[in-house]
Order: structure tokens, then C-alpha cells, then sequence
């Protein structure tokens, strides 16, 4: 169902928060005249952070106007003779508005469909028989909404007591302005005769007696007025706080962790909306009950009464104070976090909020904020609330930037758009750290001023960590750093550091909580849904533990540690664990995707086990595995009948494809080329996988020339391909190139011994590489008559 249908169908306060969404920045009858259009546009897609999205903001805007024009034009009768006026003002007026900056336009609807989504979900959830259908989400905000609602009830009870406490003390003072006027009256008796003085001064004394009588009654009774009213001010405080502890150490820390683990491929953290809407009525409860203590104080020196008043007035500011300056702090955080792998040189954009900005008029004396890079010593002091004044890491470009207040939204935010690191100083490493381990985070701070520079914050709030770099070549490395912090960051409650302590992350995790990291990055890296499965991950824990044990069972207690992950090069090898894997996620990244979304690859598969997989299958089926031996490597492994017996079959491996290889020929048309390839493990016919990202072939002549074209040959396995037209095929399609005889020099290894391979089997390809590159480049070359014969006119 639509979202505007069931908008329309809110109620009470929901259908109010609905309605207050629009305005003459958003008239509601645009919403409801293009509910359909509005639904159907992509709004989602545009980057508002990101200044060349404006194009497509303002073919939007462009086409809401057209659709306004349109609706305007079609209607008819008398009533519509009305609306068609309204709309096409509308029309003029959203031009008018946005046309300069059409980014606004998304910024206001995007906030409009997200509000209305979510309280359309809150509503339909609370309408839900029975409240064990309730899901733990829905339960939370019932829960977080209720206590807003005794919050509302309670400042109001405090506010209708204090309003009584007002007329009781101005009514005291009116009387107690009487008892002044009696005594003067009194005094003044002393200059009339005595016979007057003795007629008239019974009766006032009388009427003395009995206003100072009232006066000391109605003192009691303000003096027990205001002990209560302190006292209910002191529940309410203490509910304030325990809402805002579970608003900001609970809800703001969870989205934090959630923006940290979105940092490693996980689901995104979700938008500000709903924590804005809490923050914000923090912001107002507090603010509200702050003014009526003030209130109360200033009653109290109006009319002081002795007692403990005082004292109760004075600490109850304290507290609110207090609580204001923790959500005020609190709430500046990074909404678009800098990149974690920094390079120098390097431009790169970074937003900070104010969550609570609108609602106390920050905006009005628009703030600075400066951002600064900082070394994770200095992070630590700056948390332990050590003198770090001036202190910082680097030099940044760019680095100041005015807080905006954006009506449509009512967010107030800074975009650091244009950030460079100039340079970097780096700290003496620790025994086998690098510089690619070594940690920053970018503070960014300002000043704040509430309630007419009434209360002034000074606010400071740290990025995740990041690591720089200066060369491209150190990106892999810096991303390991990055990816196990994100992952295994130790919580703690501190709102500024993220959530924990700069930057404390385990030596050892559990292999289970590797995986889930490894997981969620690959996914995210290749863009798939296809994720590491079970096997897969059996394998890595093979790689990673050098174990031969094919039980999931036995990896689920033991740990890895960091060393292993990342600073300890894998058996025989001259690389890490990580450093394979991420060359695996490159690969299949940038040139193997579709082939894994579509399961051709089982990718996560040994030599030992592809061949026994395959040793049960006919001739000419193959797979595809990732190579061992090479960063960014996959091979094809198929089995075949043995040229040197008769009879006998084997499994080959070819010499594995990089990311170079592919940026000649694709893996597909590779497989196409190699005729003596049949059927895809187990026994898909390799046609129906792969040819619908064969490249289509080249036409016969143009211009009077021919095409060359670039094929893959294996020498031992050139056969002709079937031709149903019975045409000759050309020498390319079933010899080896004349210029290369030596079958190895094509990247085949059998399954026997050999003085070019490695122990493990696996080609030694420090010789046999540049040979194979170079055939790579022969192939490129315009061939010589003497290969296809072709003629020139």
C-alpha cells in the first residue's frame, strides 16, 4: 500500500507530527496531488553531501514542477477551476524556492517520506493484536514514547503548580503589604488624642493580628509549596536522566557502532531522523523544566522565606545544567564519517550535527567548527581531560567550516567538503608495528552558545580511527587495520571516543567473529548477496591454520591473532592471510562478479580437493579456484586423459589469471576459447553459464581489413571447435602461436612432478610470468600475414 494512503489514515498525535511536516516549504496538497509520482522517484540515490548531484536534484525539481503543471491542467468543473490556480502558485512558488538549490528540495522530501514511513510503522505496530507481536525495534520506541509522555505530564504538573505557587505568593505579598499598611496605621496613632487613639486602635489591632496570623500560615504553606514543587522537580529530573541514558548511552552508542561495523561492509546505520526527534524532546523537556526552576528561584528572592529552599533550588539547577551540557555534547556527532584509510594529498569530505541545534537556537549565532588530526596518545589524553590544547598529528587544508541550519529538515550540520592532508607526523612504532598499523582520528570541535549565550559548550567529538597512507601500495595493509577495528573495538561508554577507548582493539578473536568480519567485508567489497559460505570458510580456516580438518566443528574455539591476520606471512609464502583474501575480494570485485553471483566459481576449493572433485567426473569438466601461490589469482582446473598414457586421465591446473590478464580478455571469452572445456563442475554445460557474457564476434571486414583478434591456446588441448557450417578454421583457433613451443610457457602444470614447480605443486612463476606476459603482449600486436592470412587493399 502507498505510504501517503496509510499516512492518511494516522491519528491523534501521529496525524499531527504528519501534518507538521509540511508547510510553505512543502505545501501538503503537492504530497497528496503527486502522492504517486513522489513514491515512484529515486531520491535515495542522490548524495547530498556530494555538490555534483545538484544536476539531478534539479532535473527532479524540474519534473515535480511538470507534474504540478500537468495536474493543474487536467482539472475542471468549478472546484477545479480553484485547485487549478493553487496548484500552478504551488508550482511557482517550489521554483522560486529551490531552484537555486534544488538539493534542498531532496533534503526536504527524503525527511517528509522518512518521517511519514516511520510513523505509519509505529502506528501500524501499536494497532497489532496482542503485544507479543511486537518486535524488540517497536517495543523500544513504545517504551522510549512513553516515557516521554509521563515526562510531558510531569513538567506539565510542575507548571501548574508553580502558576498556583505564583498567585499564592503575589496574594501574600498584596497581604503582607496590608499588615505594613496596619502598622503604619498603628504608629501613626501615637500623634491622635488618646480618646481617638482608644477608639480606633483596638479594631487594627484586632485586624493586625489577625493578617500577621494569616501571614504565618500562608508562609508554612508557600514554604511547603516550594519543598514540593522541588521535590517533584527532582523526580522529574531524575526521569530526564534516565530517558537521556537510555537516548544517548544506549540509542546514539548503538547507531555509532552500527556507522563503525557500516564501515566494514556492514547494513547501513540507519538516518538521525528518529534519534533528531528523541534528542530534540529531550532538548524541550529540559528546557522547559530549566525555565521553571529559574522561575521558582526568582519567586524564592522575591519573597525569601527561611529554610532549605536555597539550597534545594540551587542543586536542582546544578542538575539540569548539568544534564543540558551532557545532551548538548553529546549529541555533536560525525554523521558522515572522514575515510578510514586517509591518503595524503588527497581530498576527501567529512559531516558533523548537532542533533539538538534547532530546537535550542544554536543556529542563531551560526558556530565554527574546526577539525584537527591527532595521534591516538593524544586522543587518550584528550579523553582523560589532559591539556592537549594545540596539540595535532598533521596539517589539514580546509579545515573550518560554518554550521548551516536547513529549514526543510531543521538539522544544523557542517560539510567539510574539501579536506586535504597536507602532512603527516608520525610516533615512534613499537616492535613490529608499521606504519600501516598506526592509528589517528580526526577531532573535530567547536563552541556553542544556548539560550542567548546563556550557557556556552565547548563540543569536541572524535572520528573513527584512520589510518594514512602515501602510496597506493600501502591501501591493503592500512584496510586490515582499519577492517579489525572496526570489527573488534572493545566498547565503552563514552560518547565522545565512539564509544570506546582510543583505540584499544584485542590481540586474539574468536575464528567465528573473524568470519562474520571476512563475511560482511567480502559482500559488501563484491557487492553480492552471495556471501562466504560454510565450505568457504572451512577452507580459509584451513589457509589460516594450515590444518588439513574439514570440520567446521573444530575451528569454532580457536582464535587468531592479529599476527597471523596480517603481520605473519602465510607457510611458504610471501604474503599474509589477509593480504590473499583481499586480493581474492579485488579480483572477483573487478572482474568476476557476475560469474560468483551466478555460483560459476566455487573460488575457496584446494588443488588436492579440485582434483578429487573432479577425478569422478567425465573429460573436459572443469571449475574454477582460487590460486594459492599468487595474490589476486584464479585458476581453471579440468580433467583430461594423459598424452603421455593412454588411458589414463589426469587434473590440470592453468598458470592463474590476475587482474592483468583480465583487462586483455575476459574470463568468460578465456573459456570459450578453450574448446576442451565441456561442463562446468559438476556438470553444467559450459555454454549455458558463461555465454551470455561472451563478447559478441567481430565482423568479417571493415574497410577493407580484417580484424585480428586475440584468442587463448593451450598447445596440448588445441583442438578445432565444431563448425556447423563446415567453414575451415583458422590456424589461431587450433595451433600454438610459432614464435612459442614449449607447452609450460602456456601456464599448464599436470598433477606430476616437475622442476618448475613448487612443493605444494603450485608454479614457481618468478620464470615463467614475464614468459607468459610476453606471449600476452605478442597476442596484442597486429598479426603478421604468415599467422592469418589476410590481405590488404
Amino acid at each position: 500500500m502507498a505510504v501517503w494512503i496509510q499516512a492518511q489514515q494516522l491519528q491523534g498525535e501521529a496525524l499531527h507530527q504528519m501534518q507538521s511536516l509540511y508547510g510553505q516549504h512543502f505545501p501538503i496538497e503537492v504530497r497528496h496531488y503527486l502522492s504517486q509520482w513522489i513514491e515512484s522517484q529515486m531520491w535515495d540515490s542522490i548524495d547530498l553531501e556530494n555538490p555534483q548531484e545538484e544536476f539531478k536534484a534539479k532535473r527532479l525539481l524540474d519534473s515535480l514542477i511538470q507534474e504540478l503543471q500537468k495536474k493543474a491542467e487536467h482539472q475542471v468543473g468549478e472546484d477545479g477551476f480553484l485547485l487549478k490556480i493553487k496548484l500552478g502558485h504551488y508550482a511557482s512558488q517550489l521554483k522560486s524556492t529551490y531552484d537555486r538549490c534544488p538539493l534542498e528540495l531532496v533534503r526536504c522530501i527524503k525527511h517528509i517520506l522518512y518521517t511519514e514511513q516511520r510513523l505509519v510503522r509505529e502506528a501500524t505496530n501499536s494497532s497489532s493484536p496482542g503485544g507479543g507481536l511486537l518486535d524488540s525495534m517497536s517495543q523500544k520506541y513504545q517504551q522510549i514514547n512513553q516515557a516521554f509522555e509521563e515526562l510531558r505530564v510531569m513538567t506539565q504538573d510542575t507548571e501548574n503548580d508553580l502558576r498556583k505557587l505564583q498567585h499564592n505568593q503575589e496574594y501574600f505579598i498584596i497581604q503582607y503589604q496590608e499588615s505594613l499598611r496596619i502598622q503604619a496605621q498603628l504608629t501613626s496613632l501615637s500623634t491622635l488624642p488618646p480618646a481617638d487613639r482608644l477608639l480606633r486602635e483596638p479594631s487594627l489591632q484586632t485586624k493586625r493580628a489577625t493578617v500577621e496570623a494569616w501571614l504565618t500560615r500562608e508562609a508554612n504553606t508557600l514554604q511547603k509549596y516550594r519543598l514540593d514543587l522541588a521535590e517533584k522537580h527532582q523526580k522529574t529530573l531524575q526521569t530526564l536522566r534516565k530517558q537521556q541514558t537510555v537516548i544517548l548511552d544506549d540509542e546514539l552508542i548503538q547507531w555509532k557502532r552500527r556507522q563503525q561495523l557500516a564501515g566494514n561492509g556492514g547494513p547501513p546505520e540507519g538516518g538521525l531522523d528518529v534519534l533528531q526527534s528523541w534528542c530534540e524532546k529531550l532538548a524541550e523537556t529540559i528546557w522547559q523544566n530549566r525555565q521553571q526552576i529559574r522561575r521558582a528561584e526568582h519567586l524564592r528572592q522575591q519573597l525569601p522565606i527561611p529554610g532549605p529552599i536555597e539550597e534545594l533550588l540551587t542543586e536542582l539547577n546544578g542538575t539540569i545544567t548539568d544534564i543540558i551540557s551532557a545532551l548538548v555534547t553529546s549529541t555533536f556527532i560525525i554523521e558522515k564519517q572522514p575515510p578510514q584509510v586517509l591518503k595524503t594529498q588527497t581530498k576527501f569530505a567529512a559531516t558533523v550535527r548537532l542533533l539538538v541545534g534547532g530546537k535550542l537556537n544554536v543556529h542563531m549565532n551560526p558556530p565554527q567548527v574546526k577539525a584537527t588530526i591527532i595521534s591516538e596518545q593524544q586522543a587518550k589524553a584528550l579523553l582523560k581531560n589532559e591539556n592537549t590544547r594545540n596539540d595535532s598529528s598533521g596539517e589539514i587544508l580546509n579545515n573550518n567550516c560554518v554550521m548551516e541550519y536547513h529549514q526543510t529538515t531543521g538539522t544544523l550540520s557542517a560539510h567539510f567538503r574539501n579536506m586535504s592532508l597536507k602532512r603527516i607526523k608520525r610516533s615512534d612504532r613499537r616492535g613490529a608495528e608499521s606504519v600501516t598499523e598506526e592509528k589517528f582520528t580526526i577531532l573535530f570541535e567547536s563552541q556553542f552558545s544556548v539560550g542567548g549565550n546563556e550557557l556556552v559548550f565547548q563540543v569536541k567529538t572524535l572520528s573513527l580511527p584512520v589510518v594514512v597512507i602515501v602510496h597506493g601500495s600501502q591501501d591493503n595493509n592500512a584496510t586490515a587495520t582499519v577492517l579489525w577495528d572496526n570489527a573488534f573495538a572493545e566498547p565503552i561508554s563514552s560518547v565522545l571516543s565512539q564509544g570506546r577507548v582510543p583505540f584499544i582493539v584485542p590481540d586474539k578473536v574468536l575464528w567465528p567473529q573473524l568470519c562474520e568480519a571476512l563475511n560482511m567485508k567480502f559482500k559488501a567489497e563484491v557487492q553480492s548477496t552471495r556471501g562466504l559460505s560454510e565450505e568457504n570458510l572451512v577452507f580459509l580456516a584451513q589457509k589460516a591454520f594450515s590444518s588439513t580438518s574439514v570440520n567446521p566443528e573444530d575451528y569454532r574455539s580457536m582464535t587468531m591473532s592479529w599476527s597471523q591476520f596480517n603481520r605473519e606471512s602465510l607457510p611458504g609464502r610471501n604474503f599474509t592471510f589477509w593480504q590473499w583474501f583481499d586480493g581474492v575480494m579485488e579480483l572477483t570485485k573487478k572482474h568476476l562478479k557476475p560469474h560468483w553471483n551466478d555460483g560459476a566459481i566455487l573460488g575457496f576449493v584446494n588443488k588436492q580437493q579440485a582434483q578429487d572433485m573432479l577425478m569422478s567426473k567425465p573429460n573436459g569438466t572443469f571449475l574454477l579456484r582460487f590460486s594459492d601461490s599468487e595474490i589476486g589469482g584464479i585458476t581453471i582446473a579440468w580433467v583430461a586423459e594423459n598424452p603421455n598414457k593412454a588411458g589414463e586421465r589426469m587434473v590440470w591446473n592453468l598458470m592463474p589469471y590476475t587482474t592483468k590478464d583480465f583487462s586483455i580478455r575476459s574470463l568468460a571469452d578465456r573459456i570459450s576459447d578453450l574448446n576442451h572445456l565441456l561442463f562446468l563442475y559438476p556438470d553444467r554445460p559450459k555454454d549455458d553459464v558463461f555465454s551470455k557474457y561472451y563478447t559478441p564476434p567481430l565482423s568479417k571486414q571493415v574497410d577493407g581489413y580484417v580484424k585480428p583478434q586475440i584468442k587463448q591456446v593451450v598447445p596440448e588441448f588445441a583442438t578445432a571447435p565444431p563448425d556447423p557450417s563446415g567453414a575451415n578454421a583458422t590456424y589461431m583457433d587450433h595451433a600454438a602461436s610459432p614464435s612459442v613451443s614449449h607447452p609450460h610457457t602456456y601456464g599448464i602444470y599436470p598433477t606430476t612432478n616437475d622442476t618448475m614447480l613448487d612443493a605444494d605443486g603450485e608454479f614457481d612463476l618468478d620464470d615463467t610470468m614475464d614468459v607468459a606476459r610476453h606471449v600476452e603482449e605478442l597476442l596484442r600486436r597486429p598479426m603478421e600475414s604468415q599467422w592469418i592470412g589476410h590481405t590488404q587493399s
